[in-house]
């Protein structure tokens, strides 16, 4: 004789969870610390901030790692947020799936570009 004692909660939609919530904060976390790396870098330069200033602050092998790595947390901090926006609001599958696969050609061709930019210096 079986019993059921209860029944198992199917979760639905935008894959609720500790690992996507941890994902988004260290993410965000990740690129506010790049951005006050930059703004120091800013701040403390002297004279006027123009292309060359720019580019040697991108120029360095670690701020060019740094700065991949950033575009990588922002490719997931997207994903995960754009993600949740879509399961939460699109409901219709057939509009749904077509939305998922745009974000992420769109993400692909913003980060190769973003790539290309910061390598090319």
């Amino acid at each position: 004789m079986s019993v059921n004692f209860g029944s198992k909660r199917i979760a639905v939609g935008a894959h609720y969870g500790l690992r996507d919530w941890l994902a988004q904060r260290v993410t965000a976390t990740l690129m506010a610390l790049f951005t006050l790396v930059v703004l120091a870098q800013i701040i403390f330069s002297k004279g006027p901030i123009g292309y060359d200033k720019w580019s040697g602050i991108f120029s360095s092998q670690w701020m060019k790692v740094l700065t991949f790595t950033v575009i990588i947390a922002l490719l997931m901090h997207v994903w995960v947020g754009m993600r949740d926006i879509w399961m939460d609001y699109i409901k219709p599958v057939q509009l749904r799936l077509p939305l998922q696969v745009f974000t992420m050609v769109w993400m692909v061709a913003c980060a190769g570009w973003g790539i290309q930019v910061l390598w090319r210096l």
